[in-house]
């Protein structure tokens, strides 16, 4: 059964605006209720706990789930602001039902969503997504008990010391310039603590949240702001969240930037050296450059592909035992501290490659050489089935064909946004930008983009 209203992470939307309303947020609460509580396998009492970002509508949105939960016999637990990664991780450690974040990521403020996590602090499967989507407006019988709903303290405090425990006893970042960029985001006390706590000289940015700035002119979408950021303030390195902090962007002394595919590199040849890198295999989206898939086969490990998606590379580690995964995005799991993206815990994992290394983050960047990719993004009104589209697809099979054997083309449209997004990637001096465009101007043509 195809989803009707969940995408690649959550529903999303713009708040007010159906399906981000009280009235369906309600309607939501009580069949996820329903569904997670028939899928837990604790013996406590039911429990869901929220989370959300710092966006205006959290509060109204937060009240219409919490009290949907409550409806259907559920204790309830509000967290506050927290990061995404944050409410995953009070979940595991209190052996709740399940747990619920209402963020819109890296959209706008106008935007909303909602996403939720299994009791193990991972996000759902496709198919628990399909029968909440099936319970929605299925008739229940009203509950003789409502559940209670009470606000937890020290939330924020719990996840970062949960973050701490992945550095090594006595580690210290004492001595070390760095800059963040909290986007006015669910970051903006956690990062900042986090960091202190260690020690770090830190210049802190954007982590005045006033319900309408989050994602505004900042954060990882914005990679220019971090990159002047750290430059005005000769940091060693710098650091950009997005609106939840389940991602993270880093930003060299020399003011250039690393997205997830660096981060990763980083970190696979480190837990490689360490031998601590599960069956030596690296788990990576099909977005990933395909320099990773060479760097990391040469140091004898590999690369396994999932879609776009951290659930899905979260699903595949978990499948296979592996430990590290995560997308060019920035999303990265560190599947020892955590079952979803999350960008704190990956910038202390990258500091401290920094510090036991010795070596400045602009040469240890060095070890991934990317292929050039070229991107394209286009707005669409609808998503017509891209088989559907002959002249498309006769454009792309052209791009494949002119970079062959050692390239691909990779065209779809986004899971969270009314985009359809475009990328070729082959080695130096292929013609990418070339078909990147003519693949564009035929959907254009196609579906007026």
């Amino acid at each position: 059964m195809k989803r009707q209203f969940f995408g690649t992470d959550g529903i999303r939307g713009r708040a007010g605006v159906h399906p981000i309303t009280p009235e369906f947020t309600e309607k939501l609460g009580r069949a996820a209720t329903h569904i997670l509580a028939a899928n837990t396998t604790s013996q406590s009492r039911p429990t869901i706990a929220i989370g959300r970002d710092t966006r205006g509508s959290g509060p109204q949105i937060e009240e219409a789930l919490a009290t949907g939960i409550a409806a259907a016999g559920c204790d309830v637990i509000l967290l506050d602001v927290l990061p995404t990664p944050g409410v995953a991780t009070y979940v595991e450690d209190h052996g709740l039902t399940a747990g619920a974040v209402i963020s819109a990521s890296h959209n706008p403020a106008h935007d909303n969503g909602i996403k939720f996590f299994s009791g193990a602090g991972c996000k759902l499967s496709d198919d628990i997504e399909v029968e909440i989507e099936r319970e929605i407006n299925a008739p229940t019988a009203p509950r003789i008990t409502q559940g209670t709903i009470k606000t937890a303290s020290e939330a924020t405090t719990g996840y970062v010391d949960h973050v701490l425990r992945s550095l090594p006893a006595n580690f210290n970042l004492h001595g070390l310039r760095v800059t963040v960029d909290c986007a006015n985001g669910a970051s903006f006390e956690a990062t900042p603590n986090a960091l202190r706590r260690l020690g770090a000289d830190i210049q802190v940015f954007h982590a005045t949240p006033d319900g309408q700035n989050i994602n505004l002119h900042c954060g990882s979408m914005v990679p220019h702001e971090i990159k002047r950021l750290v430059q005005e303030t000769s940091a060693h390195v710098g650091l950009a969240h997005d609106g939840d902090a389940d991602r993270v962007l880093l930003c060299d002394e020399k003011g250039n930037t690393l997205d997830g595919d660096e981060i990763l590199a980083l970190a696979a040849l480190e837990l490689l050296r360490r031998g601590e890198l599960a069956h030596e295999t690296l788990v990576a989206t099909v977005m990933s450059n395909l320099a990773l898939d060479e760097i990391i086969e040469n140091a004898g490990g590999r690369v396994i592909r999932t879609a776009v998606g951290d659930r899905y590379v979260m699903e595949a580690m978990r499948a296979g035992g592996f430990t590290l995964g995560g997308e060019q995005s920035g999303h990265i799991i560190f599947a020892r501290y955590g079952l979803c993206g999350d960008g704190l815990l990956a910038a202390l994992q990258i500091l401290r490659i920094l510090v036991e290394s010795g070596k400045p983050l602009s040469e240890l960047r060095q070890v991934l050489k990317k292929y050039p990719q070229a991107q394209r993004h286009l707005v669409v009104c609808s998503k017509p089935p891209l088989e559907t589209l002959p002249e498309v697809c006769a454009a792309i099979r052209n791009a494949e064909a002119a970079i062959a054997p050692r390239g691909r083309v990779l065209v779809r449209y986004s899971g969270t946004e009314s985009l359809l997004r475009i990328l070729i990637e082959a080695r130096a001096g292929t013609p990418i930008e070339h078909h990147a465009d003519a693949i564009a101007s035929c959907v254009q043509a196609a579906i007026g983009a």
